[in-house]
């Protein structure tokens, strides 16, 4: 089940709580677009301890994975999709990940 959340909070708790919030919000995208995207890949606790451990690198690799499970999801429903990996790729290698993270919100939002 995906859960509708308003990204401008979000944001605003995210900064708020010193990005303690933040990292609720990635693991719970980990796992609702596993859920959208009837993929069992790696949970959010565990892409969040990857993502620790390997000082963000494996954040990149999971900014890309979220974006296909995502057009995954829209596939399986009908909706059009395009390779919105690579633009989260982009955003979370040039240190705007907090906006790849709203833009995958925003998509699961539109799938919820």
């Amino acid at each position: 089940m995906i859960q509708q959340r308003n990204i401008a909070v979000c944001i605003i708790l995210s900064i708020v709580t010193c990005g303690i919030y933040g990292i609720y919000w990635f693991i719970c995208l980990s796992n609702e677009a596993n859920t959208a995207s009837n993929t069992f890949g790696t949970s959010g606790g565990t892409a969040f301890l990857l993502s620790l451990i390997t000082c963000n690198i494996y954040g990149i690799y999971w900014a890309y994975k979220q974006g296909e499970k995502i057009d995954v999801a829209k596939k399986n429903r009908g909706i059009p999709s395009e390779n919105t990996g690579v633009l989260y790729l982009i955003l979370w290698l040039i240190g705007f990940g907090i906006v790849a993270e709203a833009l995958m919100q925003n998509e699961l939002n539109q799938l919820a």
